[in-house]
């Protein structure tokens, strides 16, 4: 990437999504997971992406989903990518990315470096790899609580794809975050938030302004 790339993640008002995409993000993000806070329905993210020009991604956040549920999310032409963030297997995700013919996605729930080696098994399989943090045995949700991993764990080393960084990130640390990792995309949900799934207008302005600053 030639630049640092940036996605609001759990957006679900056009308020939020236009403050997105004025404050510079090249990527938005929905979550469908009825677990969620921020869960929004297929119908709602074909509104919701037709507020975002052409030229920003727009892509949906799934859990262990069936074909059925992917086919109603892909079948509205509004997204440009899906991202996995439970357990689905590089064969799963192969199979999904040839299936549905977008950019696949796939989050990796990092606690060691030992969690960072395991997707090396994504490599081919996923078209950008997500190091998110591991959140606790039992948790409701995969994602989204605001955790954050020793980020000195992706310190220089050589991942064979593109990928990202997630989880504790906010306006406060990214540019620390960024420093430290390397990572040349950022993806952010509940640091930009006033209570769990509202997003406030003037964190995602804050964040977008501090990233574009490294």
């Amino acid at each position: 990437m030639s630049r640092l790339a940036i996605k609001i993640c759990g957006l679900s008002t056009p308020e939020t999504v236009g403050a997105a995409v004025s404050a510079g993000a090249s990527h938005i993000g929905f979550v469908h997971f009825t677990k969620s806070p921020r869960h929004v329905e297929a119908d709602q993210i074909r509104g919701l992406a037709a507020h975002a020009p052409a030229h920003i991604e727009r892509v949906a956040v799934v859990v262990d989903p069936t074909d059925e549920m992917l086919g109603e999310l892909v079948g509205a032409g509004a997204l440009t990518a899906l991202q996995l963030h439970g357990k689905e297997s590089p064969q799963r995700v192969a199979a999904i990315r040839a299936r549905f013919g977008l950019p696949v996605w796939k989050a990796i729930a990092v606690k060691t470096r030992a969690d960072i080696d395991s997707a090396s098994a994504y490599v081919g399989a996923a078209d950008l790899l997500l190091f998110d943090a591991k959140t606790p045995d039992g948790a409701a949700l995969p994602g989204g609580m605001g955790l954050r991993f020793d980020w000195t764990l992706l310190r220089g080393l050589a991942i064979p794809a593109p990928w990202g960084l997630s989880g504790g990130l906010s306006s406060d640390n990214v540019v620390e975050a960024i420093c430290i990792s390397g990572a040349r995309l950022i993806d952010i949900s509940s640091g930009v938030e006033s209570a769990p799934g509202i997003k406030s207008v003037d964190k995602i302005m804050a964040f977008c302004k501090a990233v574009s600053a490294c």
